[in-house]
């Protein structure tokens, strides 16, 4: 059996607040992003508790955004995300890429 999957193709997930979406697929769009897919869902964090021990404040509706990256693209995606939308600081989103050859299929 062989692996037909091309070796330079990268699977990205990135959850951040839904405000940010149109945002966000405008600029994976740019980078290059194809096959994009959105899920729309709900934080599961207790408002009080992060109030209280954090003094953060999630936002509740989030957005799951998928897409299929080129394997050079990758790393600048994940660089606009910490610039950009400032996915370095807490409570913003999260983004992990995944090689598609990694991947169960």
């Amino acid at each position: 059996m062989t692996n037909d999957v091309p070796c330079c193709i990268e699977f990205l997930t990135l959850i951040a607040g839904r405000k940010h979406k149109d945002a966000l697929l405008d600029a994976l769009s740019e980078s290059g992003g194809r096959l994009i897919n959105i899920v729309y869902g709900k934080g599961s964090a207790k408002l009080g508790y992060l109030r209280d021990m954090l003094g953060l404040v999630p936002e509740e509706n989030k957005v799951v955004i998928t897409c299929l990256l080129p394997g050079e693209k990758s790393d600048a995606v994940l660089d606009m995300l910490l610039r950009k939308f400032n996915f370095d600081k807490p409570n913003t989103g999260i983004a992990f890429i995944i090689p598609v050859e990694k991947l169960s299929y």
